[in-house]
């Protein structure tokens, strides 16, 4: 099951979250995985500053975390936890529409769940051609 919940954000988000799903079930679908239950949530930037320190000793600012919660490598299953003050953010300064930046952020979540790291400069290529391949699909959905 794909969740979406808020902590700590007093706004909503007009975001298109069955359409979201149903993107989030076809890129797993694709890479040949089984969902299993996925945890979206959505915070602030202070909020996933903590988590950042508290779980990772990283004393940064991120748009993203995702913790897995299995170790069935066939099953989809975690956390993810990114900043929708980061997103605003970055789609400013790279020029895209909040939405895109939010559906990218979210894709890049699951595909590290899935397995798919960044950190290190073919990992990123990699991991940035998979977000674009994936978002080019959304946006024909």
């Amino acid at each position: 099951m794909i969740t979406f919940n808020s902590i700590d954000i007093s706004s909503k988000v007009e975001i298109d979250y069955s359409r979201l799903k149903k993107w989030i079930k076809f890129v797993i679908d694709e890479e040949k995985k089984l969902e299993g239950d996925i945890q979206y949530l959505l915070c602030t930037d202070s909020y996933l500053h903590k988590v950042n320190i508290d779980f990772l000793d990283h004393d940064t600012f991120t748009d993203i975390i995702t913790f897995p919660t299995t170790n069935n490598k066939n099953i989809i299953s975690g956390e993810i936890y990114f900043s929708l003050d980061r997103i605003l953010e970055n789609a400013k300064k790279f020029g895209v529409e909040y939405k895109s930046e939010f559906a990218r952020v979210v894709v890049h979540g699951v595909l590290h769940l899935i397995g798919y790291e960044d950190k290190t400069k073919e990992q990123q290529k990699k991991m940035r051609y998979k977000e674009n391949f994936y978002l080019e699909k959304f946006e024909s959905m």
